[in-house]
């Protein structure tokens, strides 16, 4: 603790006064927004048609109540997650080659592992509080609309998925800072992040989706019809993956020859 907490400190005062993680945010708060939309639309239908928000033509499916909501909001932090939360992972870690700060980094009296920790805390952190955000934004909007079928019952289950769903995305941006150690930037870890992305999308259409990690979460939190039940499976997948990334990246910093 005594090398942790001034390591931590700095890592979050980075994420503070980045531009670049403020901007990955508010591009983010688009998800609460389309999914208000849609609700909007689904509730007061007749109204958007004449207002010129939905063209006469123009349809969409679903039901305006706070589970669908909840759900919608779950299955774009499952997705999305995967894309901001993978974003920051590779800023954090691929910055210090691109600015060229690394060598001033191993100078530091500091464990090489306490500063790979503090990396990893501070994304964790900063990929929860952006969650939280999306979710207290996306509150107040159902709120605004008017959704029925609000109960504390169901606000409860709803949450509880959310906040499973943000907690396995930021355990599966792990291996992205591996990316952005090995290949010194932000361009790899970025690419890698969109190769899983679409990988998760076929094989999760080809009905395999429960046994690649990275599609584990959209299907939890329901985006097929028949959504899957989170089991130990999953969760070991999940947790193996979140392993792995943790360990190379700290491998790759404890023993691979830094210039």
């Amino acid at each position: 603790m005594k090398y942790l907490l001034p390591a931590l400190r700095v890592e979050l005062l980075k994420v503070r006064k980045s531009k670049v993680v403020w901007i990955t945010t508010g591009a983010f708060t688009l998800a609460p927004l389309i999914a208000g939309f849609f609700m909007f639309v689904l509730r007061y239908p007749a109204f958007a048609e004449r207002s010129g928000l939905l063209g006469a033509q123009a349809q969409i499916v679903g039901e305006a109540s706070w589970p669908a909501y909840l759900n919608l909001l779950a299955q774009m932090i499952a997705v999305g997650g995967i894309l901001i939360f993978g974003f920051v992972s590779s800023w954090l870690f691929g910055r210090e080659y691109a600015d060229g700060t690394i060598k001033d980094l191993l100078a530091l009296p500091y464990p090489r592992a306490v500063m790979v920790a503090a990396k990893f805390i501070a994304a964790g952190l900063t990929c929860l509080l952006i969650s939280l955000y999306i979710i207290t934004l996306g509150l107040l909007l159902g709120w605004f609309v008017g959704l029925p079928q609000g109960s504390l019952d169901v606000f409860l289950q709803g949450l509880g998925v959310l906040l499973l769903v943000t907690v396995l995305v930021i355990l599966l941006s792990t291996p992205v800072a591996f990316i952005a150690c090995y290949s010194r930037g932000y361009l790899a870890p970025l690419g890698f992040v969109i190769i899983v992305l679409v990988f998760a999308q076929i094989i999760a259409a080809a009905g395999f989706g429960a046994y690649f990690p990275w599609a584990i979460p959209a299907l939890y939190s329901g985006i097929v019809a028949s959504s899957m039940a989170l089991d130990w499976l999953g969760l070991m997948l999940i947790f193996i993956t979140s392993i792995i990334g943790v360990g190379s990246t700290l491998a790759w910093w404890l023993m691979a020859d830094q210039h």
